[in-house]
């Protein structure tokens, strides 16, 4: 059986997933650039609140094999790519 984090991570990378055809096929329905840049717009939040929540819950299910300073690198590294995205 599955350990429960890789159940939740798994289950948060299939909504992920399903989130962007969701709004692929929202984009091809509506036909008009200025409503397929507010959708893509929108998806620009998921993914990293999908990012994050999926290597917290990964890092939770390994917290006891851890130390705290590999999790606090893990943390600034997901800091560093969340700040190169945006800027």
């Amino acid at each position: 059986m599955w350990e429960k984090a890789i159940m939740g991570m798994a289950t948060l990378r299939i909504l992920s997933g399903s989130i962007e055809i969701l709004a692929a096929l929202l984009i091809l329905k509506v036909n008009q650039v200025e409503k397929a840049l507010l959708i893509n717009s929108g998806l620009a939040v998921v993914g990293p609140v999908i990012l994050i929540t999926t290597t917290a819950i990964g890092l939770l299910g390994m917290s006891d094999r851890i130390s705290f300073a590999k999790i606090a690198w893990i943390m600034v590294g997901i800091s560093f790519i969340l700040i190169g995205v945006r800027r």
